[in-house]
This record gives structure tokens, C-alpha cells and sequence, in this order.
């Protein structure tokens, strides 16, 4: 009688043992899907914002399981970073981030501790900009303008306008060049080669052709800003500094690399200057952020507003789908503001 009871127990214990067991497997698969593992057997990429996102989606293609750490609609500079974000972000077997843009993700990348953990600043060059991409009037385009030859070269104005991007005071929006986001692309696609070898051809296939898309954007950019009335443009954000450069164009900006900063009275009472000497028709603002300084600029010197996208993130309110149509709406927006012909 003992014995039976003792027996019973025991199958009791073991089949509540065994349920347990079996529960805190589907926790565990559950939990990794959600932390970045790929429940799936993709490689589990994870994104700090959305341009990286854009090179792991498209060179990833079928392979990868993409997740970003910004959501639809929020500011990428302004990011917080829960303990959660960053426990799933140590699952990831790729981590893709750009140092200096997020600093509340620079703090969680070094907890994270992923093996495949890629700075986007080591892919590229970074240069430091201001209110203008360069002393004012440096139309590159006009004197036979070759980037390559000119980086480290011009006037830091980062931090004379306390436009601080992270400690090194250096330009993070490198995405805004197709040139150099192509140069992202490249290394992307040699990360996931790395970490998932099985699909290697794929990934680098991928890049090819992503990469043959912004040649051809770089290409739409210098044919259709070649020619135009002005080469300079107003914008609330200093995100364009790269683009500026790469096609000859003097970006002059209300704010620095933070869009939600307040200009001084005199920097509006200065471009309220320049627009007048340099022809300027439009100030532009960006989707994921106030147009208050844009339109109060705009009003007091009679020129027209209009939206110059940084692609910081895709909304329903972005002028397309993602970056390549978002890039060429842009274009599109530079050419009429400057008159091109």
C-alpha cells in the first residue's frame, strides 16, 4: 500500500517534471524568436535604424530574419533603449549599428556582446559638417567635383555651430551619398557572408545588385543636378552634408544634427541673408519632425516650404515606399528648388 502510493507519487513527479520541461522548451523557442533568434533557422539580424535595416533586408533577402531597434515614426537620435531591447539584442547573430548617431544604442551595442557586431562608420569614411558642406560656396560639381579627392579636405563647422555628432564631432548620415551607402552595402554583404557561409553566393549576389541600383541613383543624381539656378539649399535638419558634397550643392541648415534644436535669432536673421544673395526658393523639413522653424523662415522671407526626406525611418507619410523611392523623391525636390534645367 506504501509502495503504491510511493509509486504514484513518483509518476506524478515525473510526468509534472516532464510537462515542465516540455513548457520551458516552448518558452525557450518562443523567447528566442522574440530575442532574435530565428525560430525558423534564418540568420537573426538585428538593425539599429532603418537605412541599415534597408542593406540587411535587400542583401539578406530570403536568409535573414530582420528586426530594427527604431520603430516606424520615431526619431532616431532620441531612441531609449530598454533592458529588454538589449537582452535581444545579445541574441542576434548579426548586429547592425552606426556609432555616434544613437548614443543610447553605442551603450547597448558594448553590453550586447554579439560575435558579428558591424559599426557602419568603419565602412565608409566619415567627414565632420555643419550648416554648410563647406566654407559657404564650394561648388565642387562646377570644378570638376571628385568627392574621393576631397575628403578630410574643407572647414569643420560641427563644432562651431554645436553640431556635435557623438564625441569625434564627424557627420554619422553617410546614407544620404548614394556612393557611400554603397560602400555600406559592400561591407554588409561581406558580414553575412561571414556569419552564414551556407548562402554565401546568394549574399554577395544580393549586393551586386543592390549596389548596381545606387550607381544608377548616383547617376540620376549628377545628370539631374548638373544644371541649375542655385546650388544652395535650406533645411531644418544638417543631415545632407554628404549629399551636398558629393554633388557640388551648399547645404545651409536651421538646426544641427538634432531637427528638434531651436535656432538663435542671428543664425535666422543669417539666412535670411543667404536665401536673398543665393536665390534660394525653398526651406525644406523633414517627415519626422516639427516644420515650425521651416515655416516661420519661410514666411518671413517669402519663400516656399517643401519635405527633404534624411530617410531616418519610413512612415506612411514618407514621399515612398523605401530609401531608392524616398532618394528619388528627394531629387526630384533638390531639382525644383534649384531650378534645375
Amino acid at each position: 500500500m506504501n509502495i503504491r502510493r510511493g509509486r504514484n507519487r513518483s509518476i506524478r513527479i515525473a510526468l509534472t517534471a516532464s510537462a515542465a520541461a516540455l513548457s520551458l522548451g516552448v518558452l525557450s523557442a518562443c523567447g528566442g524568436a522574440e530575442s532574435g533568434g530565428s525560430a525558423d533557422g534564418k540568420l537573426a539580424v538585428t538593425a539599429s535604424f532603418y537605412p541599415l535595416e534597408f542593406l540587411a533586408e535587400q542583401i539578406g533577402g530570403d536568409h535573414v530574419d530582420v528586426t530594427t531597434l527604431t520603430g516606424p515614426g520615431v526619431e532616431p537620435h532620441d531612441l531609449d533603449i530598454t533592458p529588454r531591447q538589449t537582452g535581444r539584442m545579445s541574441e542576434a547573430d548579426v548586429l547592425l549599428y552606426l556609432r555616434g548617431l544613437q548614443p543610447a544604442v553605442d551603450k547597448a551595442v558594448d553590453q550586447a556582446g554579439v560575435q558579428n557586431t558591424v559599426d557602419a562608420a568603419d565602412l565608409t569614411t566619415l567627414e565632420a559638417h555643419g550648416s554648410s558642406s563647406g566654407d559657404g560656396h564650394d561648388h565642387g560639381e562646377e570644378e570638376g567635383h571628385d568627392h574621393a579627392e576631397e575628403e578630410g579636405e574643407g572647414h569643420d563647422h560641427a563644432e562651431e555651430e554645436g553640431h556635435d555628432h557623438g564625441d569625434s564631432g564627424l557627420d554619422p548620415h553617410v546614407w544620404l551619398d548614394p556612393v557611400k551607402y554603397a560602400e555600406l552595402a559592400d561591407g554588409v554583404g561581406e558580414v553575412l557572408q561571414k556569419a552564414d557561409p551556407d548562402h554565401a553566393a546568394d549574399y554577395r549576389k544580393n549586393a551586386e545588385a543592390l549596389t548596381g541600383k545606387l550607381k544608377k541613383l548616383d547617376q540620376s543624381y549628377r545628370d539631374g543636378l548638373k544644371n541649375t539656378d542655385t546650388r544652395t539649399f535650406i533645411t531644418t535638419h544638417a543631415a545632407f552634408g554628404y549629399l551636398a558634397e558629393r554633388y557640388g550643392l551648399d547645404q545651409e541648415s536651421i538646426a544641427g544634427v538634432d531637427p528638434e534644436s531651436e535656432p538663435s535669432p542671428a543664425r535666422m536673421k543669417e539666412l535670411q541673408k543667404i536665401a536673398a544673395e543665393e536665390k534660394v526658393t525653398t526651406v525644406f523639413f523633414e517627415t519626422l519632425a516639427s516644420d515650425r522653424t521651416a515655416k516661420v523662415l519661410a514666411e518671413d522671407t517669402g519663400l516656399r516650404t517643401g519635405v527633404l526626406d534624411p530617410l531616418e525611418g519610413i512612415t506612411d507619410k514618407s514621399q515612398g515606399d523605401d530609401y531608392l523611392e524616398v532618394m528619388e523623391a528627394n531629387l526630384a525636390a533638390l531639382q525644383k528648388a534649384l531650378g534645375a534645367k
